[in-house]
């Protein structure tokens, strides 16, 4: 949650910073329209205390010098009900002030480029370059039906559209990039752990899924509980509520699990194949840090991520997105591409977001500092989305007589 008193005091330049992300003025307006009643009602408040406690300094007096009461006692009485009257109303524009903020994405940094949407991401660099095949590559969802690794029809039958089932090699694979993703990453300093995968209401609201993307959730008929879109929110929220010690810091995580999500918005895109799925495997990072942490945490992830990609011989490059771009809770974002041979592009296969202060202001999550709380600054990325590995093993390791060979790093986990 962007913070509101920077908001109250700096009103003009995070407004103008807020726009570069394309959000709606007419909400800027009325969070304006908001800020100046509540001056106005702070401004009648502090009138009345400061009467209230004239008129109770005169109680004294007016009995050391016998004069009657009763009229004081009166007016007294009647400030004493426009005080608290004065209370509510500044209760109420708060509770309206933090129910329009949650619904305010974050504010983009500095060195974030401008832009609308991901043609306007800016390419850092690439790494590998791509294999020159010496036939015509075919795309993953060809080599799947070739292979037997994935069966679409039955997982449409089990489920419905956007779902599928691994089989054989597909499957293994699967399991075995998953063992693989969690051992590479600890190895690098990061916590293995092992979460729920549903979450309630509370926590998904403390990384920003909640209120503004409910629609992208699976909601669970009769509980709050939801079935988790990613790790970040299990993993991040562990520490939801808590004071932590500066010297515990940073914390680094990273889980398996499925994630799941509706794809709401997304009809008619990537149809074919595994890229686009309700169901998916992913293998997350989150770090919790001090603010003079984050952006050596967040460049150590980015890093991770590509180093990854890089063990398994696949060619991809860093993107730093535009404002445009971004995601909701995101103030800064690195998104690594992979190399598709079959398609001839560049997709998404991890993306890596320092979110600094906004995620920990929802959930709460800081720590003691010179014994004063300070709120940490909470990272996430994919390392990787699983599928997306996969996909990208099976073009990139493609034969020309269909088949697909294992990178060597793999080999000990099959």
């Amino acid at each position: 949650m962007v913070d509101l008193r920077q908001l109250e005091k700096e009103f003009d330049t995070v407004a103008t910073s807020l726009k570069r992300r394309g959000i709606d003025e007419k909400l800027l307006e009325k969070l304006k329209i908001v800020f100046e009643e509540k001056k106005g009602v702070q401004k009648r408040l502090e009138a009345a205390q400061a009467e209230q406690n004239q008129k109770s300094k005169l109680f004294g007096q007016y009995k050391r010098e016998g004069k009657d009461i009763t009229e004081l006692q009166k007016e007294v009485a009647e400030n004493k009900i426009r005080i608290s009257a004065l209370n509510d109303e500044l209760r109420t524009l708060d509770e309206k002030l933090l129910e329009l903020a949650a619904t305010i994405p974050n504010i983009p940094d500095n060195d974030v480029p401008d832009g609308v949407d991901e043609s306007d991401n800016v390419e850092i660099k690439r790494v590998l370059e791509p294999t020159t095949f010496d036939f015509k590559p075919k795309e993953h969802w060809e080599l799947a039906e070739a292979n037997g690794w994935i069966d679409f029809e039955r997982g449409v039958k089990i489920a419905k559209s956007r779902f599928s089932a691994l089989r054989f090699m597909g499957a293994r694979l699967e399991r075995a990039l998953i063992n693989y993703m969690l051992d590479f990453n600890r190895e690098r300093g990061f916590e293995e752990v092992y979460v729920p995968f549903m979450t309630n209401e509370e926590s998904l609201f403390g990384t920003g899924q909640l209120p503004k993307f409910a629609d992208d959730l699976f909601k669970i008929e009769g509980e709050s509980l939801y079935m988790i879109p990613t790790a970040e929110v299990p993993l991040t929220n562990l520490f939801r509520d808590e004071i932590l010690k500066k010297e515990d810091l940073p914390l680094k995580l990273t889980a398996y699990t499925p994630c799941f999500r509706k794809e709401a918005g997304s009809a008619g895109r990537d149809t074919r194949g595994i890229i686009r799925q309700h169901q998916f495997d992913k293998v997350e990072l989150v770090s919790i840090t001090t603010p003079d942490q984050s952006e050596k945490v967040f460049n150590e992830m980015v890093n991770c991520a590509s180093e990854l990609l890089t063990s398994l011989g696949l060619p991809h490059r860093h993107m730093l997105l535009c404002a445009g771009d971004m995601g909701f809770s995101a103030a800064k974002t690195v998104d690594l591409e992979v190399w598709l041979p079959g398609q001839g592009k560049y997709r998404e296969i991890s993306s890596i977001s320092n979110t600094k202060d906004f995620q920990a202001r929802r959930a709460k999550i800081r720590y003691k500092d010179e014994k004063k709380n300070r709120l940490v600054h909470t990272l996430n990325g994919s390392s990787l989305a699983v599928g997306r590995t996969l996909i990208a093993i099976m073009e990139n390791y493609q034969q020309a007589d269909g088949s697909i060979t294992i990178p060597e790093v793999l080999k000990k986990y099959l």
